[in-house]
């Protein structure tokens, strides 16, 4: 005989709510953006860079996406929980439904999935902030390539440098965290128990961050990082635009950097300003600019979602599929 198996409660309604609002949101400013800069434009410049193209960009987009679930895969190794890759990649994927949340935060949904696999909340969020921290600290390296061509991006470069350096100086006093965890009361007010589940968190994101691995994860991250910004130059180039290799990753990298400290969803706003900002400041008309920006956040930043959006769809029909149980 078959039962239902009960949705679990990482894959209840209300957090698909949030989910579709979420995109949805985000989406329809994306929308309204798209419409500022004129869809002829980008109509235009989809034309330019060509069927070929879009693949190209997609598929680069997804060396990002490959790469980065590496780096995750050895986040989890590090923090004593090694994970079946295949379910592990649903799971990391279905993580990017949520990119469109404020300082993408509702990626660490990925922890509330694999609770089902036994990895506990403290290690599987310590891994997410070590990827946010990483992501960081690559884009501001990157963003180090085409600084000399436009100087006044100092003051953001320096905010990036310094969210890096703190984290890593936080995560270097392992004995003080330890100490300071001890001695947070075990009471049950909601404050102390997010302030110890936070240090818990940062206990465990020391183990990640041992120089030997850092460096190799974080050489790891800039290619990555890398193969999106190639994609970027690619279609500016495509597109016809005179606008050389070192700029076009300084802009990407910029802007994505943007997107990251204002913490708006997904970067939406922070990112695009600053690319066509840039884009229009090197010489290119206002609705290239646009039409650019507009083609690689869909080739990188929706493509994502809508990779996270099937996945976490796959997740929940497998989480209400029928078990066939032995009869008795």
């Amino acid at each position: 005989m078959s039962e239902a198996v009960p949705e679990p409660p990482h894959l209840s309604g209300w957090r698909y709510r949030a989910v579709v609002l979420s995109v949805v949101g985000s989406a329809l400013g994306y929308l309204g953006f798209s419409l500022w800069g004129g869809w002829q434009a980008v109509g235009a410049a989809v034309s330019e860079v060509g069927l070929l193209g879009i693949v190209i960009a997609l598929f680069m987009s997804s060396v990002n996406y490959g790469l980065r679930f590496l780096r995750w895969q050895t986040y989890l190794n590090v923090l004593g929980h090694p994970m079946p890759w295949r379910p592990s990649l649903t799971i990391y994927l279905a993580g990017f439904a949520l990119t469109t949340t404020p300082g993408k935060a509702g990626e660490a949904l990925r922890g509330v999935l694999l609770k089902r696999w036994g990895v506990p909340y403290p290690q599987s969020f310590a891994a997410f902030f070590s990827e946010r921290l990483s992501d960081l600290f690559a884009v501001v390296l990157l963003t180090l390539f085409g600084l000399s061509l436009y100087p006044q991006a100092w003051p953001m470069i320096v905010v990036g440098v310094a969210l890096v350096v703190v984290g890593l100086v936080v995560l270097s006093q392992r004995r003080l965290l330890e100490r300071i965890t001890e001695r947070v009361p075990t009471g049950s007010g909601q404050m102390l128990g997010l302030l110890r589940h936070l240090l818990q968190v940062l206990v465990h994101a020391q183990h990640c961050h041992r120089l030997r691995l850092m460096l190799g994860l974080t050489a790891l991250s800039v290619v990555a990082w890398s193969a999106e910004a190639l994609a970027f130059d690619w279609i500016l180039k495509w597109m016809g635009a005179d606008i050389p290799l070192t700029f076009a990753v300084f802009v990407y990298a910029l802007a994505m950097l943007a997107g990251a400290v204002s913490f708006m969803p997904g970067g939406l706003g922070g990112a695009e300003a600053v690319m066509v900002g840039l884009l229009v400041w090197k010489g290119m008309n206002s609705a290239d600019a646009v039409a650019a920006t507009v083609l690689i956040r869909l080739a990188t930043l929706w493509f994502a979602v809508a990779i996270g959006a099937v996945m976490l769809i796959k997740l929940k029909s497998e989480a209400t599929m029928p078990r066939v149980q032995p009869i008795q």
